[in-house]
């Protein structure tokens, strides 16, 4: 359809895209930048973290205080995204780590029949 719509308006039609290699081929490198830059955020907010504590301590200010509950929220939620990122990477790679074939054996029969059918199994023991 949209060959016989370009003819119509006189435009050459373009090739078909190929969207999924690119972004495999990306997702890689976007993952590990993504996650060394939330370790680093996350690194620095500890360090931020830490001396915002002593001067909290140091003025026994509200505001000091507040603003290391804020830090730590901040904390908080970086952690979940760098979770969130590695749960977001597995699921767009695919990679999924279930079994593709899964052989269930029943045996249906009395207690007695099994008894017999193991004892023939092992030899006659």
């Amino acid at each position: 359809m949209s060959k016989e719509i370009s003819e119509t308006l006189g435009l050459t039609p373009l090739p078909p895209s190929q969207p999924d290699v690119v972004e495999l081929e990306n997702l890689d490198s976007d993952y590990e930048f993504a996650r060394d830059n939330l370790i680093r955020v996350i690194e620095k907010g500890n360090l931020a973290l830490d001396g915002i504590l002593n001067v909290a301590d140091m003025s026994q200010h509200p505001r000091g205080y507040e603003v290391v509950a804020t830090l730590i929220k901040t904390m908080a939620d970086a952690n979940k995204d760098l979770l969130e990122l590695s749960k977001r990477k597995k699921d767009l790679s695919g990679n999924t780590n279930t079994p593709k074939t899964i052989n269930n054996n029943l045996f249906v029969g009395s207690t007695a029949e099994l008894q017999k059918l193991l004892k023939d199994a092992n030899g006659g023991n």
